[in-house]
């Protein structure tokens, strides 16, 4: 009873502050005049309180299905894991790590190998042993990948099977018909929310996913997604909320499942289904969003009410979402341009690593690897780096995210 009685004073307050009715909805439309009666369902804001539960549901299922199914998965399509050589037990060292710094400089370098009774290259030599054993593993990233994959190709399948036959689909204007008046289907509904639990699960569980170099650009595109998606069932815009969700849903499962094919070693699969990704990314991210949806709600939707502070706030947040899809849209072109005008790509823009120390390191450990072997198999080397490159780029990686650690196995030519 107590328990309930918590809950209900919540609920008060978020309405007496959060869920202000002038906030989220036009002019002269309350929350009373927007309800559920009969079989119709309307949108309200304390429909969102499910999505918590979800999220946390979503962790465990993700948990449950890396290792029931994703890892035996990764077996199944050849993914291996790199061999790491374990860095030497030193305290000294070891406390610098964890408390100071990955990188020590040349100063704190001789410091060290004063306090040790090392030579600076064995002190070199032991930081950089330490941060390969804290580099992430190909199966790893492969759960990450298959299990983002699996949610994208099964919310992209629910959302174009539940909006194919709706007007809005094809046309825009339809998205204000009738605004804010307009009950949403029950399919519409569990759309939305296992959406926003899915984000709401991706933004618990990035402490302990694999970090990139487009670390803070991945925590804004999460946050605004989360705003974005709640603000927008609260006003009611959920017609072209859900246009929004499945512009994003078609062209990140096919990220992932390139990703996956990419740990794999599979290199033509995973480049064909790269360009396909590519393909759909700038033709949705760069024509479709920006033309079709965000034209909708910053000039037709004007056509049926005057503008307020949610229409405000949710053009922002779309727009901050197309800065992203800009930012990220400009490293793919900028890749592409580089392998097929120049010949050559450059190492991946948006690795998985936390800084580009670690990617110095695992150079030096291929170039130390050619000196062994043949030019026939240093020129073949150089050939496949530039395939690994493109099909391992920096939106790839997750919009994502993830470098080739196989790249091993086909040493680079000097």
């Amino acid at each position: 009873m107590g328990c309930f009685f918590k809950l209900r004073q919540m609920e008060a307050l978020l309405d007496q502050w959060l869920w202000r009715q002038e906030y989220w909805l036009p002019p002269g439309i309350t929350w009373k005049d927007i309800k559920t009666s009969g079989d119709s369902r309307y949108p309200l804001p304390r429909d969102l309180l499910i999505t918590l539960p979800l999220a946390l549901g979503f962790i465990a299922l993700r948990y449950i299905f890396e290792r029931v199914v994703a890892v035996p998965f990764s077996r199944q399509l050849g993914v291996r894991d790199r061999i790491q050589v374990r860095a030497a037990p030193v305290p000294k060292l070891e406390a610098f790590y964890t408390q100071n710094s990955r990188q020590p400089s040349q100063s704190e370098i001789v410091i060290l190998a004063q306090q040790c009774d090392f030579t600076q290259r064995q002190i070199e030599t032991w930081f950089r042993c330490r941060r390969n054993q804290d580099r992430p593993c190909n199966t790893k990233k492969f759960c990450e990948a298959c299990w983002r994959f699996v949610f994208y190709i099964v919310a992209f399948s629910a959302g174009l099977t539940s909006l194919i036959d709706k007007p809005w689909f094809w046309d825009p204007k339809e998205c204000w018909n009738g605004y804010p008046y307009q009950a949403i289907a029950e399919a519409q509904y569990w759309y939305y929310v296992m959406e926003l639990g899915f984000y709401w699960s991706l933004l618990l569980c990035v402490s302990v996913d694999v970090k990139r170099k487009d670390f803070k650009e991945q925590i804004i595109h999460h946050i605004a997604t989360i705003f974005l998606i709640g603000l927008s069932y609260c006003g009611n815009y959920v017609r072209v909320g859900t246009l929004v969700m499945l512009v994003h849903d078609s062209s990140d499962f096919l990220m992932e499942s390139a990703k996956m094919f990419n740990y794999a070693g599979w290199r033509k699969t995973c480049d064909t289904l790269f360009v396909a990704f590519a393909v759909v990314f700038l033709v949705t991210r760069l024509v479709v969003f920006p033309f079709k949806v965000i034209h909708s709600t910053l000039f037709l939707c004007l056509d049926v009410f005057d503008p307020f502070f949610g229409y405000y706030l949710f053009n922002a947040l779309l727009l901050l979402l197309q800065a992203l899809h800009i930012f990220w849209a400009w490293l793919i072109i900028r890749m592409i341009y580089k392998f097929v005008f120049m010949g050559k790509v450059e190492r991946d823009e948006r690795s998985d690593e936390e800084s580009e120390v670690e990617e110095e390191d695992e150079e030096q450990e291929e170039e130390d690897d050619d000196k062994e072997e043949s030019s026939w198999e240093q020129g073949k080397g150089a050939l496949n780096s530039k395939f690994t490159t493109l099909a391992d780029n920096c939106v790839l990686k997750n919009l994502t995210k993830q470098r080739n650690n196989t790249s091993s196995r086909f040493p680079k030519a000097r």
